[in-house]
């Protein structure tokens, strides 16, 4: 069982670093799928979204650090783009790929020195074997999840992300936050339930100041307030700590919180290719 011990006086004084290094740090929106969701009852197991219609955004995030790029989260397989209409299975869209994204900020995927994911379901490892020669930052309880006999053997999700296998890895060991460019800047935060490995991004921006990206902590704007678990995460109790973790991180840090798949948490950052710094 994970503890969540990390105390006021340790975030303050990780703050107070960060500001004093000030890098320059730089965070891009990229849109990287669309999700139409006509029930949204799996999102919270005390039935309040039973029969209610959602729509979700599937973001990708660059980090641009003086030390090097990190991609937080891949989105949904890139592929959807040549279907008829940008459109997929399963209400999944794809308007334009990563790829192309990243072109316009002049990088390819072997550019990229690390890539993290906040969890490996399809929406958020879908396009990461592109980045099989970055460092690969990840959860072990994660890494092995993906890695389990029953994502094997879904072929074409697993076929997405297989060549992370023999990647580069940096293991997140326990419940301390992976500082992934040494000077506090970018942070990688252990927060396990809906998937046992899961983890979100802490970014302390120079101008904007602490960003949370949160990954599938609330897919639902509702969810946090009302501290909503979906059906399907792996550990109910685990879930209702990582909450209280994250909670406790923005208090202290002042962080803006980004629900990863809420709309209008992603509409409200600037609109790509502009950075928030």
């Amino acid at each position: 069982m994970r503890l969540f011990a990390l105390t006021a006086a340790a975030l303050c004084l990780l703050g107070g670093e960060a500001a004093a290094a000030a890098p320059d740090v730089r965070l891009h929106a990229l849109d990287c799928g669309r999700l139409t969701v006509p029930n949204a009852d799996p999102f919270a197991d005390d039935g309040a979204y039973k029969g209610v219609a959602k729509d979700l955004v599937v973001p990708c995030y660059l980090v641009r650090h003086p030390k090097g790029d990190l991609l937080w989260d891949t989105g949904v397989p890139q592929a959807i783009a040549d279907m008829p209409g940008g459109k997929g299975p399963g209400g999944i869209s794809v308007a334009r790929k990563l790829t192309d994204q990243l072109k316009e900020l002049g990088l390819r995927p072997e550019d990229v020195e690390y890539v993290s994911v906040s969890h490996s379901h399809f929406d958020h490892i879908g396009n990461a074997g592109l980045f099989a020669r970055s460092t690969w930052i990840v959860d072990p309880d994660e890494r092995a999840y993906a890695f389990r006999p029953q994502a094997r053997a879904n072929a074409a999700e697993f076929a997405a992300y297989s060549a992370l296998e023999n990647a580069k890895t940096i293991l997140v060991e326990g419940d301390a936050l992976h500082d992934v460019f040494g000077d506090g800047s970018v942070q990688v935060v252990p927060t396990p339930g809906h998937t046992p490995g899961h983890t979100v991004l802490l970014v302390r921006l120079p101008k904007a100041g602490p960003v949370l990206l949160t990954g599938d902590l609330w897919h639902i704007a509702e969810s946090r307030a009302a501290r909503r678990v979906p059906r399907f995460n792996v550990d109910r109790a685990q879930t209702l700590r990582s909450y209280d973790r994250v909670e406790a991180l923005a208090r202290e840090t002042g962080a803006r919180v980004v629900r990863q798949h809420v709309p209008e948490d992603f509409e409200s950052l600037p609109r790509f290719p502009a950075p928030l710094r």
